[in-house]
């Protein structure tokens, strides 16, 4: 399969909020502070939006973030995403310290959904996506997203 680089989303995040520990793992909530998505289609500010990480007993923080984009002409999309990373030691140790990673120093992938009722913007409606992500210092992620050629 052929994959097109479609955009990618940069984010910075606040304070995580602790959920606590559950039946299927520790919750924490990060809201997003600003972000941006940048592509040849695509382009805007992240408005508002939050990640809810689950992280497994198996080491792995389970990914589900949502957020809310303005695009630079003033189309609305709403977007979704799953997807897992593994918290191996260099991840571990940059978030402890508030680090970066390279896209190969983790398996970090997602699968991003967007909607919007903008009819300028409706290919995103029906557009599978996949994208794979790194730590960005200080609280910060960054995510290359594609779709099928």
């Amino acid at each position: 399969m052929q994959l097109i680089h479609e955009f990618t989303i940069r984010a910075n995040l606040y304070e995580p909020n602790p959920v606590g520990a559950g039946p299927i793992g520790t919750r924490m909530h990060y809201g997003i502070a600003k972000g941006t998505v940048e592509g040849e289609r695509l382009n805007g500010e992240v408005l508002s939006g939050g990640e809810w990480a689950l992280i497994d007993a198996q080491g792995c923080l389970r990914v589900d973030v949502r957020m809310q984009v303005k695009t630079h002409d003033d189309a609305h999309i709403y977007v979704q995403y799953v997807g897992l990373l593994g918290l191996n030691e260099t991840v571990q140790n940059a978030l402890a310290n508030g680090l970066g990673t390279e896209f190969e120093d983790q398996h970090f992938y997602v699968n991003p959904r967007l909607e919007t009722g903008d009819e300028r913007y409706a290919w995103v409606n029906s557009t599978f996506f996949v994208g794979e992500g790194r730590l960005r210092p200080n609280a910060g992620v960054e995510y290359r997203v594609w779709r099928p050629a």
